[in-house]
């Protein structure tokens, strides 16, 4: 087959399977809205959950970061690219979260590769929850290790697993909110049952940091567990982007020496950590915000009865509505965005094979209205069918 061939193949598959995907280009979104063409839509696809990506100190710490240092850094942390802003994001994150060390990354998916493919080897062990991320699963079978996957957020089954022999460490994954689905994982269970086998815990809460817990500390706090292994990222309730793995010094010190993420990319610009510093403290103090978003998912779960379609249990500000079919799940979306409703139709592969949904996703940022309009326009739909 030629090169052309299998290309013209490739996307003709995706296109009959109505999995075909298009990027967007949009005039410029946030918490509640987004603009396309002149038109305005209410964002009900958004990651930003406590509305902080245009909030005026966050937007002025960056400009301040960029007075001082330029808009980028220039070079590797191990070359030319750590400043006392990285530094001072690092120290401020380790004492938020109550660990001993920081390391920034560019971004959530670098972070969790360069964790994986640093601490794990051929004669290792990895037990990853079945819906873990792409970033997880990916680094998992690159790193070499021996990969199994328990049962979704099922402690029983990652027990079972954990009986069998291995020769080296075992590092059991897990997500604190799972991304497509919504739902959290019984943290406390699956740490108990890791320190048994003397496997450690790696937690990536890239949904869960900011929203849950005091003062936004995640899922783990939330839990009252720490793994020996937290992954953040930036990219949700900070409303920025970037990552930040915590761990032990010893940890952290082999990670500066073999995490090649960490080593062999330019770092984020210390204009990002400046106002990703600032994000942190709005997210300390946003108990506000977090209730306010907490009413919106109430609500939001109170109202959503709708035939032939199947609110997925979560309490987190991510709400799937699972349709089932690709095209069904593709029409829905559509009709939406005749709506001036953005929500975007999530399908195979990044879901299971029948399970194509619309991941709805609320932020504080939201008002009662938006989510009325948003159940009015469901129903409509539904009326229509």
């Amino acid at each position: 087959m030629s090169w052309q061939s299998f290309i013209q193949n490739q996307i003709a598959q995706r296109k009959q399977a109505s999995i075909w995907r298009q990027r967007q280009c949009i005039d410029s979104a946030n918490g509640r809205s987004l603009f396309l063409a002149g038109k305005e839509f209410l964002n009900f696809s958004s990651n930003d959950y406590l509305g902080l990506a245009h909030h005026p100190q966050v937007v002025a710490a960056w400009q301040r970061g960029a007075d001082e240092y330029g808009v980028g850094s220039g070079g590797s942390g191990h070359i030319t690219g750590f400043t006392k802003a990285h530094d001072k994001l690092e120290q401020a994150l380790a004492d938020w979260l109550g660990y001993p060390k920081a390391l920034l990354f560019i971004s959530g998916f670098a972070a969790n590769h360069a964790v994986i493919t640093a601490l794990m080897t051929a004669n290792d062990r990895i037990l990853a929850d079945k819906l873990s991320h792409a970033s997880i699963m990916e680094a998992s079978i690159h790193s070499g290790a021996q990969l199994r996957r328990f049962q979704h957020n099922n402690p029983l089954s990652l027990n079972k697993l954990l009986q069998k022999p291995v020769v080296g460490k075992t590092l059991v994954i897990t997500e604190g909110v799972f991304s497509m689905d919504g739902d959290s994982a019984p943290l406390q269970q699956l740490q108990e049952i890791a320190r048994n086998q003397q496997a450690w815990l790696m937690v990536d809460d890239a949904h869960g940091v900011g929203v849950t817990g005091e003062q936004g500390r995640g899922s783990c706090f939330a839990s009252g567990i720490k793994p020996e292994i937290l992954v953040v990222t930036f990219g949700k309730a900070f409303g920025l982007s970037g990552a930040a793995v915590l761990c032990d010094e010893p940890t952290a010190d082999f990670f500066v020496q073999s995490a090649r993420h960490l080593i062999y990319s330019t770092s984020m610009p210390p204009a990002q950590a400046v106002a990703l510093l600032a994000a942190v403290e709005q997210i300390k103090q946003a108990d506000e915000l977090r209730a306010d978003l907490n009413q919106h998912i109430e609500y939001f779960r109170k109202n959503a009865e709708f035939s032939g379609m199947r609110l997925a249990n979560s309490k987190t500000a991510i709400q799937p509505l699972i349709v089932g079919e690709n095209q069904a799940s593709q029409q829905l979306a559509n009709f939406l965005r005749r709506k001036n409703i953005w929500v975007q139709a999530i399908r195979p592969p990044t879901v299971p094979p029948g399970s194509a949904r619309l991941r709805i996703t609320l932020s504080a940022a939201h008002q009662r209205q938006d989510i009325d309009q948003l159940l009015e326009a469901l129903h409509d739909f539904i009326a229509q069918s």
